[in-house]
């Protein structure tokens, strides 16, 4: 009786509260990242004797969602509402209940736009919080509410060194209260294979040398360096004339992009598949001989992902990339907005001489430190503190 009052009282109680803006409502890197962590998260709780009710407060995500992790001991509040300031309203209304009621033993804040609401809720009430970070949101100085409440948390996570060490210099935070939480990839679903011959026939692949980009084509997002690599196709092109580039993504950016590349002499070189659904992705790095993006990255999880499939890999030189490619040990860096040293590195790439090209090799040593065997651990360390 007294075992089953016990457990009548750990499930009636909260060890942690969750905070995210969107989820499952978007596909991205960010999004993959926090699936990963809950998962590793609801893991870990699992193996515990008596897991506690852990509340997740999504803002922009509804109920209908697809959202294979709802199951106890998590516990998901949808609060997407229209006009979206009625959301932001809901959300204050019920984390407010929640932490008043259940006092938790910590909340881990999912974005740098909500964390002066965690703090004003969270300070009063002596309860400590812990604010995730990604990548460009924190680079530039932050506004005084948003760098307040990343001075008062207890920790700050973030996904790489180069998101750490801008972070800190644009908002004077303390770097020993960043840790760092690497995004993963899963090893079982990105693994070489044969280039699948639907897909080359769809895209009009036969014979060609594949680059590839998986991005968003976002105006916004110019940075992804997807119009770099098409700068760079004509020089390509004269030593590989059957290369072609395929460019998977949405956006508003994309007609500019087409007549870029109309522009320039290769439109029947570059080929914009549109958007593709994850299950999908694996096939399509498979398509690729060499995976391509001088980006400015917080991280980037493609490149794990093309790695993981055996592909060479080009990224940005300045970034967050330096973490996936091991500071180049694994891949090209190159400055992000230079199309002559993309060409240069892409015809490298395309050689296959070197041994960033050995697809096995490739694959292993990725695998080693970004596996998503290794993440669960990592993030036990940091739960466990918190």
């Amino acid at each position: 009786m007294r075992r089953n009052k016990e457990l009548i009282h750990r499930e009636d109680t909260t060890d942690r509260v969750f905070i995210f803006l969107e989820i499952f409502g978007l596909e991205g890197g960010i999004q993959s990242y926090v699936k990963n962590l809950l998962q590793a998260y609801l893991s870990h709780q699992l193996q515990t004797d008596c897991p506690t009710t852990t509340e997740v407060f999504l803002l922009r995500d509804s109920p209908a969602c697809d959202n294979p992790l709802d199951v106890p001991p998590l516990k998901f509040h949808y609060l997407k509402t229209k006009p979206p300031l009625l959301g932001r309203l809901r959300l204050a209304v019920a984390l407010g209940r929640c932490l008043w009621q259940r006092r938790p033993q910590h909340v881990f804040c999912g974005h740098i736009n909500l964390a002066p609401l965690i703090q004003l809720l969270c300070q009063p009430l002596g309860i400590p919080y812990t604010v995730l970070t990604y990548g460009k949101e924190v680079w530039l100085p932050l506004p005084k509410a948003q760098r307040q409440a990343l001075a008062s948390a207890t920790e700050i996570w973030t996904i790489s060194r180069y998101s750490r060490d801008r972070a800190c210099v644009a908002n004077n935070l303390d770097p020993n209260k960043v840790k760092l939480l690497p995004c993963i990839v899963d090893g079982e679903t990105f693994t070489p294979g044969p280039k699948p011959p639907a897909l080359m026939a769809r895209y009009g692949l036969q014979d060609a040398k594949v680059l590839m980009t998986v991005a968003r084509l976002w105006s916004g997002d110019i940075y992804k360096g997807v119009d770099v690599t098409i700068r760079a196709i004509p020089q390509i092109a004269q030593i590989f004339p059957e290369v072609k580039y395929l460019v998977i993504g949405r956006g508003d950016d994309r007609p500019r992009l087409e007549q870029l590349a109309i522009d320039l002499g290769v439109g029947d070189r570059v080929v914009f598949a549109g958007f593709v659904p994850t299950a999908d992705l694996p096939d399509h790095y498979r398509v690729a001989d060499a995976y391509i993006m001088p980006s400015q990255e917080g991280f980037g999880i493609v490149y794990l992902e093309a790695m993981a499939c055996g592909k060479p890999v080009l990224a940005g030189d300045a970034d967050g990339s330096a973490d996936p490619l091991q500071d180049g040990r694994l891949g090209w860096q190159v400055p992000h907005r230079d199309p002559d040293a993309v060409a240069a590195a892409c015809i490298e790439m395309l050689k296959g001489e070197d041994r960033r090209c050995d697809g096995q090799w490739l694959r292993e040593q990725t695998l080693i430190i970004f596996s998503k065997d290794a993440f669960p651990d990592r993030l036990k360390q940091l739960i466990v503190k918190g």
